[in-house]
């Protein structure tokens, strides 16, 4: 399971440390915020105690109004044992109640002068972007006229060669052999490439190049969402493939489905320019044009009008 540390946090927003220093390697397994007000009046019987626990000028205003006694066990509660992290946002100055409380249980309180709003936003995108559910398909992801195009088959099948010729063409190359995909958000599947294999492309015979330094940083993409995918496979005569492409295929990834095309391969199939046109006809279909649609609506007219001729 993909999961964060409270120093990732600290680190990507340059948070200051201010106590619960030995706490700052707790991981962050759900992406939820919470903001501790109804806390702070004394009611503890839900509180979500393993979300971040995000604090602002409302929370602290109203702190400071309490009884020193209150103070002090409300932020012993607070700091539980399964908190990943206290915030402090604003630049507000950190309650020493708070500071006591973090120290003797190893919460970490970290502070920010964003406004807590902002703050609050900008974290929720970060942990929502890094707790993704993931996983690793073997392919090659290109972006293609805008339509991020997956493409799948067996090994040899020809899916780099494909990919090198299509960033020939100008399209971009996102991921070649392994792609990984995350779940961003509901039907949203984004993939790019690991960092090891990075704008590299695996050709046989020729072996293994760097497409960015071949082709410029406009043959390249860090990463792109998935709304297409093709396989490729050898042609087989006794397969029956669709030629009118009123049938669409779905592949399910991450819980969610995406449109799948197959293509048969055999020598004198133009593979780029196939898959060039799939993807342009990709994205008429999701603005409402579909052409076998129209042909089938056609056809049965013309059948319709010879019936009622003949009757």
């Amino acid at each position: 399971m993909p999961h964060v540390t409270t120093k990732d946090i600290k680190e990507k927003f340059n948070l200051s440390l201010v106590s619960g220093e030995e706490g700052i390697g707790r991981h962050v397994a759900i992406s939820d915020i919470s903001r501790p007000g109804i806390e702070m009046a004394g009611y503890f019987t839900h509180y979500p105690s393993n979300r971040i626990q995000l604090m602002g000028k409302t929370e602290i205003s109203f702190f400071a109004l309490l009884p020193a006694k209150e103070k002090s066990e409300r932020m012993m509660k607070l700091c539980a044992s399964d908190t990943p992290v206290i915030i402090v946002s604003h630049g507000m100055e950190v309650p020493e109640e708070l500071i006591y409380a973090s120290n003797a249980n190893s919460v970490p309180v970290l502070t920010t002068t964003m406004p807590t709003t902002r703050f609050s936003s900008m974290l929720t995108n970060f942990l929502e972007s890094m707790l993704a559910p993931t996983t690793a398909v073997h392919g090659v992801l290109v972006d293609i006229y805008g339509v991020g195009v997956l493409i799948t088959g067996k090994s040899g099948v020809g899916k780099s060669e494909t990919a090198l010729e299509l960033v020939k063409k100008g399209h971009r190359l996102v991921a070649d052999d392994c792609v990984e995909i995350r779940q961003e958000g509901e039907d949203t599947l984004v993939g790019s490439a690991p960092a090891l294999i990075e704008h590299l492309l695996e050709i046989r015979g020729l072996g293994i190049i760097d497409i960015m330094t071949l082709f410029g940083a406009s043959a390249i993409r860090k990463f792109k969402r998935i709304t297409l995918v093709i396989e490729l496979e050898i042609w087989d005569e006794k397969k029956k493939y669709d030629r009118l492409g009123l049938e669409e295929e779905k592949i399910e990834i991450i819980n969610t489905a995406i449109t799948k095309l197959t293509i048969p391969v055999r020598p004198g199939r133009n593979l780029s320019v196939i898959i060039e046109v799939a993807a342009m006809n990709h994205r008429l279909k999701r603005m409402g044009i579909n052409a076998a649609e129209d042909f089938a609506k056609r056809l049965d007219d013309v059948i319709g009008q010879n019936g009622e001729a003949n009757y």
